[in-house]
């Protein structure tokens, strides 16, 4: 038998969660599509779901994690600075360390 243990973490500020896994994979579509409209459609979610994700991901964190630019004649887009993209760095990063300490773990029970 293959044994893996589960787990999934978040970052929180004063309660509100600032990070977690589908606010991670938001951010990351929004850096690959330039767009929030087109990260929303790639992860099959609403664009009023995914405006009030990275709504919340902004106010929660000390500084802006994404840039919006306004439609016109080249159209509008979105984008992450480079907190946002040292955010996601270290998140996956952390969670990361989490898998791998959890296998660790795992490892340590007699006779499973």
């Amino acid at each position: 038998m293959n044994y893996k243990i589960k787990s999934r973490i978040w970052i929180e500020a004063d309660n509100n969660i600032l990070l977690g896994e589908g606010r991670v994979r938001l951010l990351k579509a929004i850096e690959k599509t330039g767009s929030l409209s087109k990260a929303a459609k790639s992860l099959n979610i609403s664009y009023k779901k995914a405006w009030n994700l990275v709504d919340s991901v902004n106010k929660s964190a000390k500084k802006p994690v994404t840039k919006s630019n306004i439609g016109g004649v080249g159209g509008g887009g979105a984008k992450l600075t480079s907190y946002g993209k040292d955010l996601v760095i270290f998140f996956d990063e952390i969670n990361k360390g989490c898998w791998k300490y959890l296998d660790q773990e795992l490892e340590k029970i007699p006779d499973l």
